[in-house]
Parts: C-alpha cells; structure tokens; sequence
C-alpha cells in the first residue's frame, strides 16, 4: 500500500500538483529587497545586485545609499568636480560611486576619495606637496620612479645629518575620528609594484639609534606627537602618529604635520618617503 501511494505520487498525481513552490528572495517586492539591503555594507549590497534584476533595481533605492554617504557630501561632491550640473539629478548610490573614484588635487599632489567599505573619507598627501629640507640636493635625496607609490614616485634618501619634513592640508573632512600615518621605507624601492625593495642592508642605517619624531597640531587646537624607531626593511610601512576629531560639518580642518630626526651626532640613510595618510577611525563616532 504503502508502495502504491509512492508511485501515485511520482507520477503526477494530484497530490503532487498542489504542492507549492517556494518564492525565492527574488520574487520579493522591490521595497522589502531594499529594506534588506539597506542593512548590509556597500560591497555586499553590490554582490547583491549582480545576482538578478529585482536585487539591481531594489539597490539603487535613495534610502539605501544615503546613511552611507558622509554627512557633507554635497560639499565634497561641488569640490571634487563629482558632477557639472545639479546633484539632485544623480541618485545618491551614483553619487557614492562617484565619490569612492581617488580625485587629485592641489597640483597632483594630494588624492581624497571615499573608502568603499566603510564610507569614509581617506586622503594621501605626496611627498612633492611636503618641505624636505635638502630635497633639492642630489648628494642627499634621489628621486625613484616606481609602481609601488599611488603617486609613482617615491624620495629616497641616500644620506643626511638633519632630517626635517613638514606639511599641510586643509580641506572639508566630515565629522568624525581619523588617524594619520606616514607611509615609508627603509631601503631602496624596486620599480615594480609587488617586488620587495632591492636594497643592501648596509645602505640601510642610523634609524636604530635614536627615535624619529612624528607630530601634528588641528586648527581646533588638538595636538599629537609620537616617537618610533624605524627598523621594518623591505616594504612600506604606516608608522601612526595619532588621531584627530572633526565636528565641524562645513568649516575646512586645518592640518599641519611633521617628521624630524635632528641629532646631528649620526649620519641617517637609506630611507625612502612615499606619503601621509589620512582615514577614517574604525571606532570614530558619526557616521
């Protein structure tokens, strides 16, 4: 009997014609795929859309997007030349796009965009939009062409008793916390990008004597210095100098930076300067 009910069954029998088929996520309607969505991080909502046409059409939902933006971008899109006319007739995921491609500015000597994680603002000031005390001087500094800097070049330095790099930028950051780090080397970079750097470790010295001094002060009066001896060879490093906080919404921040190393008792060398790096705190407060 029991072999009987089987075979009705696999053989097309009523009992099996009404049984249902589940709806999958995406024969949901478009407003709960966006409620859904809306909840995840940018790249997942991506992933997400490639999957099919409701989960693409459900992502470009305003309300989705706009949480994820930073709270003045409507002032960073104008400065960074997002778009020539009317933001309000881009939707806020092509402004979020737009916003995460690096712009550069301040003669190519700086880059800003929007982290596309975690929405963030990050920045890179180049070492050509810094003061190098005896940059110029070829007995001391060299400049190297490679891959391995955003910027494709990177100063190097041969030899020197006084090291001194100074800086400043001034620009729109959104509320929030932020930290800042300089982005060096010891040793020589290699031209291409995933080669580690190709110096001998003799041309490498004076960096585990005494500490370099890295500070920098805010316009809204916070200052930070912090000391590190540089003794990582062979790739680049972010050495942290601190962290700063933001609340004005619209007023530029002011930030002016340094690093020093001016016991003139040794002789320092083989030391490579790409950047400073400036980006969203994973635990900042806002949004």
């Amino acid at each position: 009997m029991g072999s009987s009910f089987s075979t009705a069954i696999d053989d097309g029998s009523p009992a099996r014609s009404s049984r249902k088929r589940s709806p999958g996520l995406g024969e949901l309607p478009e407003n709960c795929l966006a409620m859904v969505l809306a909840h995840l991080d940018p790249p997942d909502i991506c992933n997400l859309a490639r999957t099919n046409r409701a989960f693409y059409r459900a992502s470009s939902a305003d309300f989705i997007w706009e949480p994820k933006l930073p709270e003045n971008y409507r002032t960073l899109a104008k400065k960074l030349v997002l778009y020539e006319g009317s933001l309000e007739c881009l939707g806020k995921k092509d402004i979020y796009a737009g916003l995460c491609c690096p712009v550069r500015f301040s003669g190519g000597t700086k880059e800003v965009w929007i982290d596309k994680e975690r929405g963030g603002l990050c920045m890179l000031v180049s070492w050509k939009g810094m003061k190098i005390t005896g940059i110029d001087d070829r007995r001391y500094w060299s400049y190297i062409p490679t891959l391995q800097s955003r910027f494709h070049t990177i100063a190097y330095l041969k030899q020197i008793w006084w090291l001194e790099v100074e800086g400043e930028i001034e620009f729109e950051f959104p509320p929030g916390s932020y930290s800042l780090f300089f982005c060096l080397q010891l040793g020589r970079p290699s031209k291409e990008q995933n080669r580690k750097c190709s110096s001998i470790t003799q041309q490498v010295y004076g960096w585990n004597i005494k500490p370099v001094r890295f500070q920098f002060s805010v316009s809204n009066g916070q200052h930070v210095a912090s000391e590190h001896f540089l003794n990582e060879q062979g790739k680049c490093s972010r050495y942290h100098v601190g962290d700063f906080v933001t609340r004005d919404l619209y007023k530029p921040t002011k930030i002016k930076f340094s690093m020093t190393q001016i016991d003139c008792t040794h002789q320092k060398g083989g030391l490579a300067l790409d950047s400073v790096f400036i980006c969203r705190n994973r635990s900042g407060t806002g949004r």
